[in-house]
């Protein structure tokens, strides 16, 4: 077997339909067009949304809500991941830049600190937001919280 002499198997492929190249071909004419209409001339594209005439989805269907572009998208960070964190490293300050080194957060976002789970350790703690039951978690163990 050499480069020259390789072929595909046999019936794995076909001849290719060569449109518009006379009546002998049996792709003249309408050039498997069909007859007339949009669809048959030269240059026709349809939209995406296009059904054919039918009334489109996006026009049945009402709109509905609103985005608010005021949104302040907050990455929640909870007690217990602080706990580990502060266990791991043994820190008593946990910042935002010691959020962003462990993965909690990227350095574009903002970072609320949620109540769930339980601090046995007193820690001081820097973060964009805190709930409510965070902030009293963390300052009955006579630590601090500062909003950023």
């Amino acid at each position: 077997m050499e480069l020259h002499n390789l072929k595909p198997a046999e019936g794995s492929t076909k001849k290719e339909k060569r449109i518009g190249r006379g009546q002998g071909s049996g792709h003249g004419g309408t050039s498997t067009r069909g007859h007339k209409g949009a669809k048959s001339r030269s240059g026709y594209k349809s939209k995406r949304s296009f059904q054919g005439g039918q009334m489109p989805l996006q026009r049945t269907v009402p709109k509905f809500g609103f985005k608010n572009v005021n949104r302040v998208e907050f990455k929640g960070v909870n007690l217990s991941s602080l706990q580990l964190l502060a266990e791991e490293l043994s820190l008593t300050v946990i910042d935002f830049q010691s959020l962003q080194d462990a993965g909690f957060a990227g350095k574009n976002d903002k970072v609320k600190i949620l109540g769930n789970g339980e601090l046995k350790l007193k820690l001081n703690v820097t973060a964009h937001a805190f709930s409510k039951s965070a902030k009293e978690a963390i300052e009955k163990l006579e630590g601090t919280t500062v909003i950023l």
